[in-house]
Formats: C-alpha cells, structure tokens, sequence
C-alpha cells in the first residue's frame, strides 16, 4: 500500500517523458524516386551510371530499344541494365548493372523509394555501398548480406540477379 504512489508517480514520469521525446529526422545520401524508372530488365550500350539513382539517371535509359546479351558482341562492350524493382518490405528499390565483356565494372542503385522513412534510409545509407562492394568484389549476384537490412540486401540480391540475367552474366 505505501508503494503504490511511488510507482503511479514513476509511471507517470516515465509516460510524460516518453510522449514528450522528439527526434529529427536524418538526410540520407540516396535520392528516391517515385514512378520515374527505367523498364526492368533493359539493357542498353550506355556508359557507366553514377552510383547513386536520381530522377535524370533513372529515365535516361527509359526510351532506349532492348538488345538482349548475345554471343556475336565483343568482350570490350560496356553495356547497363537496370534489374527489376523489388519489393524490400521498407520501399521499392532496383539496381542498375554496367558490365565490359563478362566483367562487372559497376553496381548502384537505380531507384530507391522508401517512402521517406528516416530509419529505412539510414539502413540503406550505411548497407548500400557496402553490397555494392560485394558485388564489385564477387562480380556475381552471389554476395553476403548486410548484419541489421536482412530486407534491403535480400532486394538489392534479388535486382542485381535480374539485372545480371539480362546481361548474360
């Protein structure tokens, strides 16, 4: 009987600050976009993208004609595909592939949309260069994921395999 005010009041407090705790939002580096992406699965005779997807880069290739990979091509051709856009369960993402012969020279995200989420974005700030790297290094969809964005790397695998099968690769 005597504790009951000690803990109604440490409740309380406890309540009060909790409803009172505010946090900003953080920028993440990424830019998302919102219904301006290429096809998935287009392949086309561009030079390397930037890494990063913005509203420019991901309509650049929208008008180009598709070339499916083939045999008669040189080695040294450079070519881009963009991957299917994957569903991660935080937003929408797609990854855009450019290859000279058989080897991947470049991996970036296409298009990103999480919707605004700050914690999805700084998940995918801090995972996304680092499966980019991965994929540099094992110049195959076949690359580890990343410890705390088990969804963004299952997504990005998933967009890099597609994006690859386009190419031949």
């Amino acid at each position: 009987m005597k504790r009951t005010p000690i803990v109604l009041g440490g409740t309380l407090a406890g309540l009060i600050g909790v409803l009172a705790f505010h946090t900003t939002p953080t920028r993440s580096g990424f830019t998302t976009v919102s219904g301006a992406s290429a096809p998935s699965g287009s392949a086309t005779g561009a030079s390397p993208a930037p890494s990063r997807g913005s509203a420019g880069a991901a309509g650049a290739t929208a008008g180009a004609s598709r070339k499916p990979a083939s045999a008669s091509q040189p080695a040294s051709t450079t070519r881009t595909a963009t991957g299917a856009q994957v569903d991660y369960n935080f937003g929408i993402l797609s990854v855009r592939v450019t290859v000279s012969g058989k080897k991947i020279v470049n991996v970036g995200i296409a298009s990103l949309d999480d919707g605004g989420n700050p914690r999805s974005q700084m998940i995918d700030q801090g995972s996304i260069p680092i499966l980019e790297q991965e994929a540099l290094q094992a110049q195959s969809a076949n690359i580890q994921g990343v410890s705390g964005a088990s969804y963004t790397s299952a997504g990005f695998v998933q967009s890099l395999q597609s994006a690859l099968q386009s190419l031949g690769v």
